[in-house]
């Protein structure tokens, strides 16, 4: 069962279309949501948190009607939000409490889970702190720590990496990732940056303009048409790209020793006559993979216009 489906979603500013009849499913894990600015990622988690209401169409997250169990769905659901939510002159540990009692939890069960969401996400020697003093990279984790605390199914990320240093970045792409392949929780990440996604996620969804343009898993966008081999040998070699041919196969090479062949066999027969024009021509094969595009160039194919 999906973590959330959506069935001809449209939502409107006045006579701004946001989102456009979009049709899609998320699985559970962690799932990239992938678009230029403007394309609608923000509304389309503010409609899935009930904050903005469909012109048409519907869905459902985590089993609950968007248009009929807005509070259900929240009381399940963790936002960590792109702009800065702390409350000034509270201490992290408060902070973190007072937002699992807003979700629910008794006082006293809400200071505990604040104790271990906040060692958890590392803030553990800095949780009594005011929350204004934190740097920028302190403040996202803040922000991830008051989205779990309550021990939600679902957790909604908008732009998680934003504004942190390559240090910070990995800690909390790190974070991330524990948190949906460990954890049991699946997590939805708004983000403009490629390789961030490409990292963490397991699928992704691209918008542009408003419109769907593709969602599936990224292994699935990343693959070649036509399933050809990257191989990779010691050095250049004219008498393995001249073996190969000969086998019938056509070879494009991609850089000085690099080969990426197409063939009509399956992988394990195409490497088999890799192996064999390599001993032909005395060549040595350093790597050979599935080849496969970068994300970048996938994510450019979808949003081509």
């Amino acid at each position: 069962m999906p973590v959330a489906d959506f069935q001809n979603l449209t939502v409107k500013y006045g006579s701004f279309v946001a989102l456009e009849d979009f049709t899609a499913s998320l699985p559970e894990g962690c799932v990239g949501l992938l678009g230029p600015n403007g394309a609608g990622k923000t509304t389309l988690i503010k409609t899935m948190l009930g904050f903005v209401d469909p012109a048409q169409g519907g869905g459902h997250i985590l089993g609950h009607d968007l248009a009929t169990e807005g509070p259900m769905i929240r009381q399940n659901v963790g936002y960590m939000p792109e702009q800065d939510c702390h409350i000034p002159g509270m201490t992290a540990v408060q902070f973190v409490a007072y937002a699992g009692e807003l979700a629910g939890l008794p006082s006293n069960q809400a200071l505990r889970r604040a104790h271990e969401v906040l060692e958890y996400c590392g803030l553990g020697e800095a949780r009594y702190r005011n929350v204004e003093t934190y740097s920028t990279g302190l403040k996202q984790r803040i922000k991830l720590a008051q989205a779990v605390v309550h021990g939600p199914k679902l957790l909604l990320l908008d732009e998680p990496t934003n504004g942190l240093d390559p240090r910070g970045r990995e800690e909390m792409l790190a974070l991330i990732r524990s948190v949906s392949h460990g954890k049991g929780l699946s997590v939805l990440v708004s983000s403009h940056l490629l390789k961030d996604i490409e990292r963490i996620c397991d699928h992704v969804v691209v918008l542009l303009a408003g419109k769907l343009r593709a969602a599936g898993p990224i292994r699935d966008l990343k693959s070649v048409k036509g399933q050809p081999v990257d191989v990779q040998l010691r050095e250049h070699n004219l008498e393995f790209v001249d073996a190969i041919q000969k086998m019938g196969m056509m070879v494009e090479e991609l850089r000085k020793g690099e080969y990426r062949i197409y063939s009509d066999t399956k992988l394990d027969e195409t490497a088999r006559q890799v192996f064999a024009a390599a001993r032909r021509s005395n060549a040595q094969v350093r790597h050979l993979a599935l080849a496969q595009r970068s994300l970048e160039e996938a994510f450019l194919e979808a949003v081509h216009v």
